[in-house]
């Protein structure tokens, strides 16, 4: 053990003093310079086994904090997207009932929100019928194309959807027959061959959807269920029209009251219903 009283050093003289530096094993001398003359007792020891090694500046222990947490940063990124990894946000999905077959597509914004777009058909369907000597035509033709939002109030898969629905709901009906009579407002009409009383209802293009249902929510990959009960909030319109020498004999009265009677009932739908259960698939 030595013993230095009153060193006083010049700019360029050097101090050396054992340290224990936390992370290193065995003493280090530290080299000081550019210090003030120090007029106080230092005791030194300096055993062999020191290495000299430069104590960090403080820009270095500045930087260290900084990059502490740029480690913690990026073992939670790294956490999180092992948990994103179990929770897909991407789904496929068929689903059957009304309105017909559909095929879906749903995209998951979080766990309390999802997006989603469908398209439901039934095709066109076509029968005929006769009564009273009157052939009645009839053409149905349904699809709809859908863009819908999910909203889960809790962390089950139960939800709230709301929406818009591109429609294409038509009915075509067609009454005629020769030799038959037809009754058209306050009026009875003779047919004759190529005479026609045509009605078209068709429910509007463009309509905001409200339902709940069950499904769709961010779950881990795999098999899931679906169920819908909603419905597209529209009123449909009801045209008529005539064909053949009906058309000429007919007055415009009787053809508007009865499309007036037939709008009186069909005008109390105001709504296409949904009602589906489906599978989907997410991954």
């Amino acid at each position: 053990m030595g013993k230095v009283k009153g060193l006083n050093r010049g700019p360029n003289e050097v101090q050396r003093r054992c340290v224990q530096i936390p992370g290193i094993s065995g003493p280090v001398v530290a080299a000081q310079s550019d210090f003030a003359p120090l007029n106080c007792e230092h005791h030194f020891q300096l055993p062999s086994a020191c290495a000299v090694k430069t104590m960090p500046t403080p820009t270095q222990r500045d930087v260290q904090p900084f990059a502490r947490s740029v480690l913690r940063l990026g073992a939670f990124s790294a956490l999180a997207l092992c948990a994103l990894s179990n929770a897909q946000a991407n789904e496929i999905y068929g689903a059957i009932g009304v309105p017909g077959v559909m095929l879906g597509y749903a995209h998951s914004l979080s766990p309390s929100a999802t997006v989603r777009a469908d398209y439901g058909t039934l095709g066109s369907r076509t029968s005929t019928s006769t009564e009273e000597g009157i052939n009645y035509s009839t053409r149905l033709k349904a699809n709809r194309l859908g863009l819908f939002a999910d909203w889960f109030p809790s962390q089950n898969n139960f939800r709230l959807t709301g929406g818009l629905t591109a429609n294409q709901y038509k009915v075509d009906l067609a009454g005629g027959g020769s030799g038959s009579t037809i009754s058209i407002g306050n009026t009875t009409y003779a047919l004759q061959a190529g005479d026609r009383f045509n009605v078209q209802v068709k429910f509007p293009s463009t309509t905001p959807y409200l339902g709940l249902g069950w499904g769709h929510q961010r779950a881990a990959k795999g098999w899931g269920f679906n169920a819908d009960l909603g419905a597209s909030l529209g009123k449909a319109k009801v045209t008529t029209s005539l064909s053949g020498a009906l058309a000429s004999q007919v007055s415009q009265a009787d053809l508007d009251a009865e499309t007036a009677e037939i709008r009186d009932g069909v005008g109390k739908v105001r709504f296409i219903p949904q009602l589906t259960v489906g599978a989907s698939y997410r991954f």
